[in-house]
């Protein structure tokens, strides 16, 4: 492993208080005491610790939820939210959030959540045939023929 940004990440949102002895303290008690460094553990063990730190902080359900609600707005919106790829497209266009939705955070899915209830503040998203151009109305003249030699031979 070269990459440590989980466990970090995890590990920052702890009260502080020691955060290198914490650090040491959870990589020793996840490899049963063999080490306290990061870079001689393995995947298995690694990845349990996280797991552990993410469930502990609730980190994975605070995401689930923001995850929920996110998708609950763009339905409310006019996404569909039955697509993935619809859903990933959507997300991933520089004025939304510039990613797939499965690689937003959670500061990534609060702006997101400003977007969606600010687009449905403006009406929600239009469909594609309404924005191609707006239907012009079809006028219909009709001519009503008048015979004028009944009209004249009256007066």
């Amino acid at each position: 492993m070269q990459n440590y940004r989980r466990f970090y990440a995890s590990l920052n949102r702890l009260p502080d208080g020691g955060i290198g002895e914490m650090k040491e303290t959870l990589v020793s008690s996840f490899t049963n005491g063999r080490t306290i460094h990061l870079h001689e553990m393995t995947q298995k063990e690694y990845d349990a610790m996280c797991a552990s730190l993410e469930e502990r902080l609730g980190w994975k359900e605070l995401l689930k939820k923001k995850r929920s609600l996110c998708l609950k707005l763009m339905q409310k919106a006019g996404v569909d939210t039955t697509d993935w790829q619809r859903i990933n497209d959507f997300c991933r266009n520089p004025k939304i959030a510039g990613k797939a939705f499965a690689q937003l955070g959670v500061k990534d899915l609060d702006a997101l959540q400003v977007k969606l209830r600010a687009i449905m503040g403006k009406g929600g998203l239009r469909q594609a045939n309404v924005e191609a151009a707006p239907q012009q109305a079809v006028h219909s003249k009709t001519i009503v023929a008048v015979p004028l030699s009944n009209v004249i031979g009256q007066a």
